[in-house]
């Protein structure tokens, strides 16, 4: 039964404020680069233009490195006090960073410690996220309201593109307000997410499985807006798999994670999120002015192709989230996304590579071709690789493992978030064209595994999804007779 009106505005309500979330990973993806290239900030922190590189190296990838710790941190965390309040710290955390980064304090090592401290909290959101809203959401909309996080993350990186050039453009380099504006204002989406929180119920499936029985009653008749027979069902269905999962292995140990079925899960999520990065779409968000300057050579029009870089981000996410989300197979579209990114990736090294940019930073009709290669490889992003690996991850766990599946899996985004975006500013500067035939390549491998190795989830429960492999001749419905006797 599709969900009632009242309840599908409720599960998109819960989707848009823990998305947020999404909003300031993007904000914080796409502030930093612009942010770096200021004179502002090179004045305010009085570092020689030699160590440039390693300074774009370190802001960014120090980040990652604090959220990537703070995946295993999380799900214990999670799993103790609940979703809605891990989130709340998680915003707390990330305030406390943005605002060492935003004191001109001339001191390197301080802005460092802030880019550490934020990332531990934003890489805290990026756990719970997916796991929370595709426990509260409903399975016929779970795949677009998990798909919110990638729109929300294309608007914040929209959002910080011309946040960045309005402050070139508007404010004295010769003021520190010039870099302090784009970095203090991740505090806002910061504090929305925390005080989003409290209009929330707490998730039914973490309830259940704590044994808070009518408080998980009261949170699925809330999000559902109903309590009808669909409602109850769906409770039933809820309580048995978190029941089977309390049966089949009573107090978790990690080395459950190493048994068969749920070590293939672990490896899918890894690989997932390992992929997404490879894809070379995060690279681009840090560093697109870089980018882009390899494209169109001298001249400050790279910053302003940045920021319809950042339009072009959010149009094609929002067509996808809204339009084809639960109307399409996560499987195919991921499939067929890589080939075609893949596609525009090495034929931008190619035109590179034949014709470089020149460094007059006039317009040239290869100049332009690339430009429109680099925007439709991130249509193609934001129609696969962008939203999907978040629903899909998420959806892939049993509620015994949710917590440490979804950890593992979003700390390799967050590993290789940090590997590349380290190694990014260094590969622009010593492989030129080569950097989009490396990312080009990565496509292509990407493509053969998820046609090899991924199954498809649209339109299951998460239930059903948990149990496929379930004594192999066994059904959902064979498990449920069994718990319900």
């Amino acid at each position: 039964m599709k969900p009632a009106t009242l309840g599908k505005v409720r599960a998109y309500w819960l989707g848009i404020v823990v998305c947020i979330g999404g909003f300031l990973f993007g904000y914080d993806s796409g502030i930093v680069g612009g942010v770096l290239t200021l004179q502002s900030f090179v004045d305010s922190f009085r570092y020689a233009t030699a160590h440039k590189t390693r300074v774009n190296s370190l802001a960014v990838g120090l980040q990652q490195a604090g959220a990537f710790a703070a995946c295993f941190i999380t799900w214990p965390v999670t799993n103790k006090i609940g979703r809605r309040k891990t989130l709340m710290l998680a915003s707390l955390i990330f305030v406390v960073g943005a605002a060492i980064q935003t004191a001109d304090s001339h001191s390197m090592g301080a802005f460092y410690a802030g880019r550490v401290i934020a990332g531990v909290g934003l890489g805290a959101a990026t756990v719970v996220i997916p796991m929370y809203s595709s426990e509260m959401a409903p399975k016929e909309l779970r795949g677009k309201i998990g798909s919110f996080f990638q729109l929300m993350y294309t608007i914040g990186i929209l959002i910080s593109y011309w946040v960045d050039y309005a402050v070139l453009k508007g404010v004295s380099p010769k003021k520190a307000m010039q870099w302090q504006i784009p970095i203090g204002l991740q505090i806002v989406p910061a504090a929305l997410l925390g005080l989003g929180m409290l209009t929330l119920k707490e998730s039914t499936r973490w309830l259940t499985k704590k044994g808070r029985h009518e408080e998980a009653w009261e949170s699925l008749k809330w999000v559902r807006a109903g309590e009808g027979q669909d409602i109850i069902d769906e409770m039933e269905e809820i309580r048995v798999g978190v029941e089977l999962e309390a049966r089949a292995t009573e107090g978790f140990h990690f080395k459950e994670l190493l048994d068969w079925p749920n070590f293939k899960r672990i490896f899918v999520a890894f690989a997932v999120f390992t992929a997404q990065q490879a894809t070379g779409a995060t690279a681009f968000a840090y560093f697109g002015p870089q980018y882009f300057k390899l494209l169109v050579g001298g001249g400050d029009k790279d910053v302003l192709l940045t920021g319809i870089f950042g339009a072009v981000k959010v149009v094609a996410c929002s067509i996808f989230v809204f339009f084809l989300a639960d109307r399409v197979g996560r499987r195919q579209v991921l499939i067929w996304g890589a080939i075609f990114m893949a596609a525009c990736q090495i034929t931008t090294a190619v035109v590179v590579k034949e014709i470089p940019s020149p460094d007059s930073g006039d317009v040239t009709s290869s100049g332009m071709a690339t430009v429109a290669l680099i925007y439709l490889f991130v249509i193609a992003y934001n129609f696969s690789w962008g939203p999907l690996p978040w629903p899909y991850i998420s959806e892939i766990f049993p509620a015994r493992i949710r917590e440490p599946g979804v950890a593992v899996g979003v700390s390799s985004q967050w590993a290789f978030n940090f590997v590349f975006s380290l190694v990014t500013p260094y590969m622009i500067q010593d492989m030129g064209w080569g950097t989009f035939l490396f990312w080009g390549l990565a496509d292509a491998v990407i493509a053969i595994g998820t046609f090899l190795f991924l199954k498809e989830t649209q339109g299951l429960s998460l239930e059903e999804i948990a149990y496929n492999d379930y004594a192999q001749a066994n059904t959902f419905k064979d498990v449920e007779a069994e718990v319900r006797e």
